[in-house]
């Protein structure tokens, strides 16, 4: 499982990190338009009738129950009362970074100095900037938002919706869930209600609020299209967090904006859109964020149990490709489970005595089939407490106790 950081970007969209085909949403220049929609006429219920020769029968006009973002607030306008409630507490975050540009080794040899002299190149030094949102979760100015939206930033600025103005403290961040928390000298401010996000099912109406382009203070609304999206389904495989996938219009500068339902609590933080799709928006469940933010604010980091695997979920495809390329040299007898295709060295994997080829079956003595329930599985382990896993071998069942490590986080640049 191996995970890598998050950047800033110099006038672009943050992507580093991530697979090509997904950004991250952070503001860039480029200017996106978007395709107007038109609303369907409205079917109209008739009543329905059967004639025979012996009876008539005339079926009741069918009862027409509202959606319950209706029956709840009793107003169509709900999302402009939220908006007026919790507008407030969101945020505006600009970031810099000052990036020295790296003279070749070459230039330091001796032997080349003899010939460049003075027209050796020099260090050179630029700015890059970046920019997304946020929201306050305590009144005495903590705020949560996304750990690519201030990654490895020399200043971060904190503007509020009244126009007021902060240095922000980036009190720590996490590139495995994509959370950061940020404190600016600040007091009585607005703060968002929380939900929770394990409770959120497929069609309930959201509202996202951020910053998308760089247009402050930007609105729109949808439902939540899907739950429990993993990582490897959005091209993000060393994330790990199960996304709330969305329809709401969120845009580049909409990473670490809340998403809110309709009684304006924030059941989650908007993070990710799948390039040249329309609609697929994906946001980190807000459960999630306030365990991430609570250990950042605590100990300025989190660490995650590692293990020091790469691994495939084994199916009769996969198996097949698998065999065509190793042959003979990997024998793989098990039909499911989860496929080890890399062993880090040195790694609690490796210690532990695990192989390449083997296939876990079963984890703390739960079944897994997926790599997406091993992740799971481990995220929730303790670090150094042995962790037994089953695997299968050569057509054998072994046993295994793996002690997990924190996970080495590669920064780049």
């Amino acid at each position: 499982m191996k995970t890598t950081n998050h950047d800033l970007a110099p006038k672009k969209i943050y992507t580093r990190g991530f697979p090509h085909r997904l950004w991250m949403l952070s503001y860039g220049v480029a200017v996106v338009f978007l395709g107007s929609c038109s609303l369907l006429p409205t079917k109209t219920f008739e009543t329905q009738q059967s004639d025979t020769q012996d009876q008539k029968t005339i079926e009741p006009n069918p009862v027409i129950v509202p959606p319950p973002i209706f029956s709840s607030s009793g107003d169509p306008n709900f999302v402009v009362k939220v908006v007026q409630n919790v507008g407030p507490a969101v945020v505006r975050i600009d970031s810099s970074r000052t990036i020295t540009s790296r003279v070749p080794d070459e230039f330091n040899d001796p032997f080349f100095r003899r010939f460049f002299k003075d027209a050796a190149p020099q260090p050179r030094q630029r700015v890059e900037q970046g920019s997304g949102s946020g929201f306050i979760i305590n009144s005495s100015g903590q705020i949560v938002t996304n750990s690519h939206v201030v990654d490895g930033a020399d200043r971060v600025t904190v503007i509020l919706k009244d126009g007021r103005t902060f240095n922000g403290k980036v009190l720590g961040e996490d590139p495995v869930t994509d959370v950061a928390t940020i404190k600016i000298d600040a007091n009585n401010l607005p703060t968002l209600s929380v939900g929770n996000s394990d409770a959120l099912q497929p069609g309930e109406a959201v509202i996202a609020i951020g910053n998308p382009l760089g247009l402050n203070n930007t609105v729109t609304s949808g439902i939540i299209s899907a739950t429990g999206r993993s990582g490897s389904d959005i091209g993000a495989s060393d994330k790990r967090v199960d996304y709330i996938q969305t329809d709401a219009a969120i845009n580049p500068g909409n990473s670490g904006g809340p998403l809110l339902n309709a009684r304006g609590q924030v059941i989650a933080m908007n993070t990710a859109i799948i390039r040249g799709a329309q609609g697929l928006g994906f946001a980190i469940p807000i459960n999630t964020v306030q365990k991430i933010a609570q250990e950042l604010i605590a100990k300025g980091k989190v660490d995650h149990p590692y293990l020091g695997v790469q691994m495939v979920t084994l199916t009769p495809e996969n198996k097949e490709r698998i065999k065509n390329v190793a042959g003979d040299g990997l024998n793989i007898t098990a039909d499911d489970g989860v496929l080890l295709v890399e062993i880090v060295p040195r790694s609690p994997a490796s210690v532990a005595g695990l192989r390449v080829g083997d296939v876990i079956k079963s984890i703390n003595n739960q079944p897994v089939s997926k790599i997406e329930e091993v992740q799971k599985l481990v995220e929730k382990s303790k670090i150094g407490t042995k962790l037994p896993i089953e695997v299968e071998r050569n057509g054998q069942i072994v046993q295994v106790g793996i002690q997990p490590a924190p996970l080495p986080v590669r920064r780049e640049g």
